[in-house]
C-alpha cells in the first residue's frame, strides 16, 4: 500500500493573483474546478482560519462526505484546508511572475492518513496507489480549470 506524503502541480496562469485568488478563494466553486468535489459547503460567514467546510466528494457513482477546517489563509498568497477524516491537507499557493501568477495545488499527508480513510480508499476507491493516482491527475484537471477561468477574466 502507498501512502505518498506529497502529491502536487503547477500551472502558469495569465491573469494577476488577485484574480486567481478570487477564484480560488471562494470554495463554494470548488465543485467547478475539482473533478473529485460534487459540493462544498462553508460554514459560517466567509472563509478564514478556522472555517469549517462540509464536502460531498465523488468518483464515479460512488459519493463519501468529507469536513474541512482551514489551516492558512494568506490573501493573494496561499489557502489550505484539513480534511478531519484522513489528515490530509490540501493547498493553494499563488506566487507573482512577469506574466501573471504561478499556482500550485498540493495534497499532503504529513502524518499519514487514517486507518479508516485507508480501508475506505482500499474497498471502495480501487486502492492506494490508483486513487493516488486518480488525486495527481484531479490536481491538473483542478488547475487547468482555474486557469481556464482566470485567463477568461
Amino acid at each position: 500500500m502507498s501512502n505518498k506524503q506529497l502529491i502536487e502541480g503547477s500551472v502558469e496562469i495569465t491573469a494577476p493573483p488577485e484574480m486567481v485568488w478570487a477564484l480560488v478563494s471562494d470554495l463554494r466553486r470548488m465543485r467547478e474546478w475539482s473533478p473529485q468535489v460534487r459540493r462544498q459547503f462553508v460554514l459560517g460567514r466567509g472563509v478564514k482560519v478556522g472555517t469549517r467546510t462540509f464536502n460531498i466528494n465523488g468518483q464515479g457513482r460512488l459519493r463519501w462526505p468529507t469536513t474541512a477546517k482551514v489551516v492558512a489563509f494568506e490573501p493573494h498568497k496561499k489557502l489550505a484546508f484539513k480534511i478531519i477524516e484522513n489528515r490530509s491537507i490540501w493547498t493553494y499557493e499563488l506566487e507573482p511572475t512577469a506574466t501573471g501568477t504561478r499556482l500550485t495545488e498540493s495534497r499532503t499527508t504529513p502524518h499519514g492518513t487514517t486507518r479508516f480513510s485507508d480501508f475506505g480508499v482500499e474497498k471502495g476507491l480501487g486502492g492506494m496507489e490508483s486513487f493516488e493516482d486518480s488525486l495527481g491527475t484531479g490536481i491538473s484537471t483542478t488547475l487547468e480549470r482555474i486557469k481556464a477561468a482566470a485567463e477568461r477574466g
